[in-house]
């Protein structure tokens, strides 16, 4: 794949099918609420989405207090287009918006570690994510 197609944006304008499209290919639970999950894209901080042409085959978001702190929630890529380096380009984007944070924080599980590992992100110390959580696919 060529990187020089796929083109970055940073705007919350979308097409809801696309983006309900692209979680149900990751298998995210998010999917089946699809009125909260484009209401929460549409009021995250920062929205960077990722094309293929007019085809939306990644996106990463970001909530913040706009200061200090930034937790990206979700960075997800087309399966057919895993492997490309396009959630590298999606998470250098978002980093860049967030250069000179105190924390930006994720949480990771599973192959994502590795990925996220190489994009500079370390494990917490002695910290342990917690969460009270409705999907399945963590178990």
């Amino acid at each position: 794949m060529n990187h020089s197609k796929i083109r970055l944006t940073d705007t919350k304008e979308f097409e809801a099918a696309q983006v309900i499209e692209l979680y149900k290919s990751n298998k995210w639970s998010s999917a089946e609420k699809p009125d909260l999950l484009l209401n929460a894209l549409h009021n995250s901080h920062s929205l960077v989405l990722a094309y293929d042409d007019t085809k939306l085959v990644g996106l990463g978001n970001a909530i913040s207090d706009g200061y200090l702190v930034v937790y990206y929630p979700h960075l997800l890529v087309h399966p057919d287009y895993q492997g490309k380096g396009i959630g590298r380009m999606i998470v250098a984007k978002l980093q860049d918006t967030y250069t000179g944070f105190h924390q930006q924080m994720l949480t990771a599980d599973g192959k994502a570690i590795r990925f996220y590992e190489k994009c500079g992100f370390t494990r917490a110390g002695n910290t342990e994510p917690m969460w009270i959580y409705q999907g399945k696919e963590h178990s």
